[in-house]
């Protein structure tokens, strides 16, 4: 493959990362302290939020990193090779584990949704779960894929 072509791909996980964490810098802490406003006798909730937030960006930097390295393997010509597997393999295990993280989360965003009468709260919540699942399934797709290949090229390159 082109090295122009993973050059891109990795710009684009840099630049998926950048936008997350000016979110985690600024957003972020402003939802934990809006929480707590909204819920002024639930004395923790503020740290709830953010212990929830702040947990789900570590498997989702991990994830990018993992990616990066996954596109490091295919500009060294190892894409078919073990370590792509196991790149996949945490990738998947990492959208899971944010699928995991917002579920436990919906109860405090369920809270801010019934106090405040905007269930938009709800659904963004649900589409963070969605689509880290779907990002897990297509990780797991491509790793059970691209360990078949691996076994194919390993056969043939025995019978030869």
């Amino acid at each position: 493959m082109k090295r122009g072509t993973t050059l891109f791909l990795k710009a684009a996980v840099i630049l998926i990362g950048i936008p997350v964490l000016a979110l985690c810098m600024f957003l972020v802490p402003e939802i934990a302290n809006y929480a707590a406003e909204l819920f002024p006798d639930i004395t923790y909730m503020k740290y709830l939020v953010l212990i929830d937030l702040y947990a789900t960006v570590i498997p989702f930097y991990f994830a990018l990193y993992q990616a990066f390295k996954l596109l490091s393997y295919i500009d060294k010509n190892k894409a078919f090779s073990e370590l792509s597997v196991i790149a996949l393999k945490k990738i998947k295990y990492c959208a899971i584990t944010i699928s995991i993280l917002y579920v436990v989360g919906m109860p405090l965003f369920y809270l801010m949704a019934e106090v405040e009468d905007a269930p938009g709260i709800i659904v963004v919540g649900l589409v963070m779960i969605f689509a880290s699942m779907v990002i897990g399934v297509f990780a797991a797709v491509l790793q059970k894929l691209l360990k078949e290949a691996i076994d194919i090229k390993s056969e043939n390159d025995l019978t030869v």
